[in-house]
């Protein structure tokens, strides 16, 4: 039968045991949580923007070339465009708005390519500037209403 000591000394033992596995797996929690957290999605956003950078300037039309996309603070993907036949003296700004709203709107809900976007709520923007590099307008697209909230 162990003596009083002896049950002492196993019971310090098992506490510290146990102590030292809680502060282990605190630790791995930590360090998974903060060094393999997925990145956040401005981060997937500045990457994404980044890699399209690398094939701009691009014709997307004969008259309009994207030039580059941005990912903008509170969570906005910019493509900005030149429309490279085109003065802005000689364009009817709310036509031209009237007339890419509904075209853009329909690209943002149907393009599988813009899923990720749609499924973290992105604001789509998208800002055009003319032939000489004067802005014309800038078409910005919330979560609302690419999804049909209310």
């Amino acid at each position: 039968k162990p003596n009083k000591m002896e049950e002492s000394k196993n019971n310090k033992k098992s506490i510290n045991t146990i102590i030292g596995l809680a502060v282990g797996l605190i630790a791995f929690f930590l360090i998974k949580q903060f060094v393999f957290a997925p990145p956040s999605f401005d981060k997937v956003m500045m990457k994404a923007a980044s890699e399209m950078n690398e094939s701009c300037p691009i014709m997307v039309d004969q008259n309009t070339r994207l030039d580059n996309a941005v990912a903008l603070p509170g969570n906005i993907l910019q493509y900005n465009y030149t429309l490279v036949s085109w003065i802005r003296d000689s364009i009817d700004i709310a036509a031209f708005n009237e007339y890419m709203f509904p075209m853009i709107l329909n690209n943002i809900k149907t393009n599988p390519e813009l899923k990720v976007y749609r499924d973290n709520k992105t604001t789509m923007a998208y800002s055009y500037k003319d032939m000489n590099g004067e802005f014309i307008s800038k078409i910005s697209i919330t979560a609302h209403q690419y999804l049909d909230e209310d």
